[in-house]
């Protein structure tokens, strides 16, 4: 695998994650999984150097990062990034940034999560969306449920947090969906998440998708749980990540001027490319690592390694 990362070039990949699951679930089969996630971290700790944030970052600007760099992110606050991931990072070395959307913290539940739940708790064999324009559904096996689930979720995606939260209602009403509350963090593992050495980033309050919510209320949103994190964990988040964080259609450069004016040192987002002298303080490139296959990881980091990401919508503060 080194070999293909050409071995002098000095640029930082960031990976992201957003959990990792006792095992295999068929609602989410693409999802991370314990024995995937220890072979994963294991290969990356044998080919890469792999870096706290705030290392990676500096020696970035100081022009001392080491050949094959790579940091690890995790989006949301899930429970599992405490209770399966840590352990696994510990266990190989490593520590990583969570970014974590506070307001969901102690029995909080995300949006994406209650519509797959529901799904998942309901007890027929169809089911009609045709409100939502998905028409009347089979959802007799696992297959079919993820599949609806696929197609289930982009359409509440963009809706604005008012129109979700009408539409999850009737979805739970109708499918009488159990949707569990232990799904997020507590504050006391966010805590101990912190004590174990890993760094802790902001995500906004609620999860939105920034750029269909006013200015107004997507600078509240960050400034909001910038302040929620700094009274739980006795310090101020650092780094920020924007909510599905694609530029443009997921964030703006008014939400990248936010992040800075209200003191975060960089932010990230979810476009490809490696992060180089180039690329922006507050739109960093990450990578999502979702093949599960590692050659095909290997060859798709590569692409990725070599793709400089210099376009961005904020124009202020390059890493170098």
């Amino acid at each position: 695998m080194g070999s293909l990362l050409g071995g002098n070039s000095k640029r930082l990949t960031v990976l992201i994650f957003h959990r990792v699951l006792p095992e295999v679930d068929p609602l989410s089969p693409d999802e991370m999984h314990a024995a995937r996630f220890d072979a994963l971290v294991g290969t990356l700790v044998q080919y890469f150097n792999v870096l706290p944030m705030d290392e990676a970052l500096t020696r970035l600007r100081s022009g001392s990062l080491p050949s094959r760099a790579l940091a690890i992110t995790f989006d949301d606050g899930y429970a599992d990034n405490y209770t399966i991931a840590c352990p696994i990072l510990i266990k190989h070395g490593v520590k990583a940034t969570f970014f974590v959307a506070s307001g969901f913290l102690d029995g909080g539940v995300m949006w994406n999560d209650v519509a797959r739940e529901a799904l998942r708790s309901f007890r027929g064999d169809r089911l009609d969306l045709g409100w939502l324009d998905l028409g009347v559904c089979s959802v007799a096996t696992n297959a079919e449920r993820y599949r609806l689930t696929e197609r289930l979720l982009p359409k509440l995606k963009y809706l604005t947090p008012e129109g979700r939260r009408t539409a999850l209602d009737r979805l739970v009403a109708e499918t009488a969906g159990s949707i569990p509350s232990n799904l997020m963090m507590t504050t006391a593992q966010l805590q101990a998440l912190q004590a174990a050495g890993m760094e802790i980033g902001g995500h906004t309050m609620d999860h939105p998708i920034l750029a269909v919510l006013s200015e107004a209320e997507a600078r509240q949103q960050i400034a909001d749980n910038r302040a929620h994190l700094t009274r739980l964990l006795g310090k101020a988040p650092r780094y920020f990540a924007y909510p599905n964080g694609r530029p443009e259609q997921d964030y703006l450069a008014v939400h990248a001027r936010f992040a800075r004016e209200l003191g975060y040192e960089a932010a990230f987002t979810t476009s490809y490319g490696s992060v180089g002298p180039e690329s922006g303080l507050f739109e960093l490139p990450r990578f999502t690592p979702w093949d599960k296959d590692l050659l095909r990881f290997a060859l798709r980091l590569s692409h990725n390694f070599f793709r400089s990401h210099s376009r961005r919508l904020f124009s202020e503060g390059a890493v170098a």
